[in-house]
């Protein structure tokens, strides 16, 4: 009860309500919240340290940054979502922060958007290669429950696309990327309407700060052929999947495109499905029947459930 009150008493104060009203629309520093509120850096410091002293904010360090951010609990930060759920949405006070964040959110897309233009990258690979995205959406739309239940993390997330998707059918969704640059895209994207429940963080999909079995859902789209260790990373997501979780790995199938190995720095050309089956099996992971996805190169989806036991981390610190 001591805990309940003291976080009530932290939140009954005007900007720090609306300091969490902004966290429910995306992530922030403090940066961001004095070009939004207007109010000097040390005043809001104080605030978001009342805040996160609490409980109803996460302080999340991504290098030399510093981000806020609702909780990511088990619990999906239910306070503080039911506080904001009760604020007028037609306050002028609050329209005009919601206009203000709009811009910075647009002005960090953009920052980033510019980063990987002057590098001659393309943040899109799939658009890169023309490979059909809208089929490969549909195709995951059918494996994923219609009716909202469960977590769901997607590893490597990139722009936030697969979270914007699929935020409809899960309780609350969690997107990681080592990419700082990545996640800026992916923030702008989370602020639309309806995905308050989704937030990006930045970690090593190796070693992922996650808990073990916290996860209903956990999904690997165009990841695996980038990485060093593809069996390393599939084991660490069977590790944070729950018992009867299901994992959906989708990625470029076999495929004798060897110019991608230096124009999109892919480490592997494609997989074959004794690949992978050996990848899940290892990982404790049962696979079902594959996906096929025509296209300029071929692409699968291949569902696979977390049926055995699993390595217990006792290692990792859960930042999240």
């Amino acid at each position: 009860m001591e805990h309940l009150l003291a976080s009530l008493r932290a939140a009954a104060e005007p900007t720090r309500l609306r300091l969490l009203a902004l966290a429910a629309r995306g992530t922030f520093c403090v940066t961001d919240f004095t070009e939004i509120l207007g109010q000097s850096q040390p005043r809001l410091s104080r605030h978001l340290k009342l805040l996160c002293d609490c409980g109803l904010l996460d302080r999340v360090r991504e290098g030399a940054n510093v981000w806020f951010a609702l909780p990511t609990g088990a619990d999906g930060g239910g306070l503080p979502r039911e506080l904001v759920a009760r604020l007028p949405a037609n306050d002028p006070i609050l329209e005009a922060d919601r206009r203000q964040a709009a811009r910075v959110l647009a002005e960090r897309a953009r920052v980033a958007s510019d980063s990987f233009r002057s590098k001659g990258a393309d943040w899109d690979e799939m658009r890169a290669l023309d490979l059909p995205a809208r089929a490969v959406e549909d195709a995951l739309l059918a494996l994923v429950p219609a009716e909202p239940a469960g977590r769901l993390l997607d590893i490597g997330t990139g722009t936030g696309r697969v979270l914007e998707l699929l935020a409809p059918r899960v309780r609350q969704g969690l997107g990681v990327d080592a990419s700082k640059q990545m996640l800026a895209l992916a923030r702008a994207r989370l602020a639309g309407p309806g995905l308050d429940h989704c937030a990006v963080r930045q970690a090593d999909m190796y070693r992922l700060p996650l808990p073990d079995a916290s996860f209903d859902t956990v999904v690997l789209q165009m990841i695996l052929h980038h990485a060093e260790d593809p069996a390393g990373v599939v084991t660490e997501a069977a590790r944070v999947l729950a018992p009867g979780g299901r994992l959906l790995l989708i990625d470029l199938a076999a495929h004798q495109r060897t110019d991608l190995t230096g124009k999109l720095a892919h480490r592997w050309p494609g997989f074959a499905d004794a690949d992978v089956d050996r990848m899940l099996t290892t990982a404790g992971l049962e696979r079902a029947e594959p996906v096929t996805i025509a296209g300029t190169l071929p692409m699968r989806i291949w569902p696979a459930t977390r049926t055995a036991d699993v390595m217990p981390s006792t290692t990792r610190e859960l930042a999240f």
